[in-house]
């Protein structure tokens, strides 16, 4: 294969941070091929706060799309400093008109992109982007402009913990008094969407269920956006659970989860991060179903979900039910989440995803 043009890479996904952490199994793959390129991946704030200490990632660019970098101008000045850094390739799975026009400005010599983008006539190479495909295969599949097959793939899903984050961890867990000889059980009850969102009435009689019949401690995950609903939970489970919410940084997340047992989660970044953790996950599937392909890229998981007709009703779910019934949130029991956890934790603890197979977890429609 012509090496030529993977000197100096960039890949462009400036998207939500879930789907930057499915972009990471491309990321790996192109420094298992090519072990000398410069690959520089260009993304939001916050997967930059969470990817700093990736050994794959040589430098990251942030991309602040929504702050510093909006509008025309905004746009125009990543261009410009993208095209001084004289990249010979970009592949992006971003499909929005501002990033195709980004890339077309700073000249980059080869562009690849989904046939499937805004304009995308402006990339040099087009792959079709296959929506029964999971996520990360479809990330993959832009490797098939240089033919290469998401099946030939290792579609190796990982991500380490930064130097100095264990200590971090270590440190706040004990002085909020958690006691590291009983099991961890993480929970996280949040979602940029309302509809994605499980109900904290649930969340909060899981882990009454779950005390009950384990010794153990549960911790409530989540960034500040997340903190009034932790508090709801805690209030409403009497205390059962230690809320972390918006006291552990992104960059010390992957170290607090892998802590974790088992974690409990929405349909949402951490469910992806726990997935490359190789935590066991429970994944509450509401507004959202598995077909749109990001649900959890592993075997040692289950998704719970309603079987609705209604589902779901939209790509990423929405701010409310618009049958204002929530039947895909309130036919959901603690229950059935309790079950999920006692038939994972009965299974080998096994790693993140590695190997030349594709990984899903365990549907359960309830």
């Amino acid at each position: 294969m012509d090496s030529l043009p993977w000197q100096k890479v960039l890949v462009l996904q400036n998207g939500f941070l879930g789907d930057t952490i499915l972009t990471l199994p491309l990321l790996t793959e192109i420094k298992l091929r090519f072990p000398s390129v410069r690959l520089v991946l260009a993304c939001s704030p916050l997967a930059q706060e969470l990817l700093q200490d990736h050994p794959d990632i040589d430098e990251i660019i942030v991309d602040d799309k929504k702050g510093a970098d909006r509008g025309l101008l905004g746009l125009w000045r990543k261009a410009m400093t993208l095209k001084s850094m004289a990249f010979t390739l970009v592949l992006t799975p971003h499909k929005s008109l501002r990033s195709v026009l980004m890339l077309c400005l700073a000249g980059i010599p080869l562009r690849v992109g989904f046939r499937q983008s805004v304009a995308s006539f402006l990339f040099h190479r087009r792959v079709t982007r296959e929506p029964q495909r999971h996520d990360v295969e479809r990330n993959l599949s832009l490797l098939r402009a240089f033919g290469i097959a998401p099946e030939d793939c290792r579609r190796s899903l990982r991500l380490p913990s930064g130097p100095g984050a264990e200590a971090v961890v270590q440190e706040l867990l004990g002085s909020l008094g958690i006691d590291r000889r009983k099991m961890l059980v993480g929970i996280n009850p949040g979602s940029v969407w309302a509809t994605k969102r499980w109900s904290a009435e649930g969340f909060a009689h899981t882990i009454q269920l779950i005390k009950k019949n384990y010794d153990c401690e549960v911790l409530l995950f989540g960034g500040p956006a997340d903190a009034a609903v932790a508090s709801r939970i805690q209030d409403l489970c009497g205390g059962a659970s230690v809320n972390l919410a918006g006291k552990i940084g992104l960059r010390e997340m992957p170290a607090a989860l892998k802590l974790c047992r088992v974690l409990i989660t929405n349909d949402s970044a951490p469910m992806h991060m726990a997935v490359a953790c190789g935590v066991p996950t429970v994944a509450i599937f509401c507004a959202t179903t598995p077909a749109l392909g990001f649900y959890p890229f592993s075997d040692n998981a289950i998704l719970l979900e309603k079987d609705l007709s209604c589902r779901p009703c939209g790509s990423h779910g929405g701010r409310r039910c618009p049958l204002g019934t929530e039947d895909c949130i309130r036919l959901i029991s603690p229950t059935h989440v309790l079950q999920a956890v006692v038939k994972l934790l009965e299974r080998k603890r096994e790693g993140a995803p590695a190997g030349n197979k594709a990984f899903s977890p365990e549907f359960v429609s309830v």
